[in-house]
């Protein structure tokens, strides 16, 4: 299995890749959000993880762009904002789970 990691903090993306990498996966890991969709375009990914907070692209837009571009590959979102309102609007986007 194929997963892309789109974090821009270098511990968690770090942490991240290290974990999943252990345990079998092949991992790419993008340090912000143009890196990320270029890699999620130019590459099958089965998984890709996705930070919402990003310095340059954040994530929320990063999923209109995949889903436009017809990239249909689970995402699981990875936010501090845990509001009902970031819940639904990342349900509105057809994201897999909101981590």
């Amino acid at each position: 299995m194929k997963i892309l990691i789109v974090e821009d903090e270098k511990k968690t993306g770090e942490y991240l890749t290290k974990g999943l990498t252990e345990a079998g996966f092949v991992v790419d890991l993008a340090d912000n959000g143009l890196n990320g969709y270029h890699l999620a375009m130019t590459s099958d990914y089965d998984l890709l993880i996705l930070d919402i907070m990003l310095p340059d692209v954040n994530g929320w837009d990063i999923v209109r762009m995949l889903r436009a571009a017809g990239k249909g590959m689970p995402i699981l979102l990875l936010t501090a904002l845990g509001t009902i309102e970031h819940r639904v609007k990342g349900l509105e986007l057809a994201l897999t789970t909101i981590w």
